[in-house]
């Protein structure tokens, strides 16, 4: 779809962001039937997806709540899975960072994995977009995505353990993620990081409190970082 106007934009991101939604509701959904068999009221579990607004850190800290752990130990692992939003915040600023204060403010809570996934890739395809244009095409990306991750919290709360086995819902955690990661893997560094992470949580999967997880993030953050520092050096 050619964008040619702040509108055209918007629409243009909410096709372009609505194929996720296969995935993202039911993610929504087992976060929900999770989060009430863990004991968490309707309301509690809304508020941690109004609040967080974040599968992964939400996921983790669930299961770390339900491990026992210490509340510190599970802000803190929610915290370091969501340090990848400050990159993504770092890297979509060049974009955004002509409009208005409060817009960026209102862009920077909607700002997840698939609204920058896809954003992200149609600033870079298109660098002639205005920055309004880009903020109608971000919002455009939003609308699909954000407001059904609610929607469908509330479902999977509503129906808990309702909803059989068979279903298997929890399947749609690694394909999520698979689909979002598979195209970002552009660079050595991203497949070095990338390759870290999964190494590093598997074998740091006994760890109590799933801090496996944590270990395998930070791991591959620092393998990523050190990948890229060494790849500059070797350019001419």
């Amino acid at each position: 779809m050619p964008i040619t106007t702040t509108k055209s934009a918007f629409w243009a991101g909410f096709w372009d962001s609505a194929p996720f939604l296969v995935v993202a509701a039911p993610f929504a959904v087992l976060f929900g039937v999770l989060a009430t068999e863990a004991g968490l009221s309707i309301f509690e579990t809304m508020a941690f997806s109004v609040v967080v607004i974040a599968g992964a850190a939400q996921f983790t800290a669930l299961s770390m709540m339900e491990d026992g752990a210490p509340a510190l130990v599970v802000l803190a692992s929610a915290l370091i899975v969501n340090l990848r939003m400050a990159m993504y915040s770092a890297s979509i600023t060049p974009y955004l960072g002509q409009v208005p204060f409060w817009w960026r403010a209102v862009a920077a809570y909607f700002l997840v994995d698939q609204t920058y996934a896809v954003s992200y890739q149609k600033f870079e395809a298109e660098p002639a977009l205005t920055p309004m244009q880009r903020l109608g095409y971000f919002f455009g990306t939003v609308t699909p995505i954000c407001p059904m991750w609610y929607l469908f919290t509330l479902v999977g709360a509503l129906v808990g353990q309702q909803i059989p086995e068979a279903w298997a819902l929890d399947f749609v955690i690694p394909i999520a993620f698979l689909a979002l990661i598979g195209p970002m893997l552009r660079t050595g560094a991203h497949v070095v990081a990338a390759l870290t992470a999964i190494v590093v949580a598997l074998l740091s999967a006994g760890l109590p409190y799933s801090l496996g997880l944590v270990v395998g993030a930070l791991a591959g953050m620092m393998a990523g970082a050190r990948a890229e520092l060494w790849m500059e050096t070797r350019r001419p």
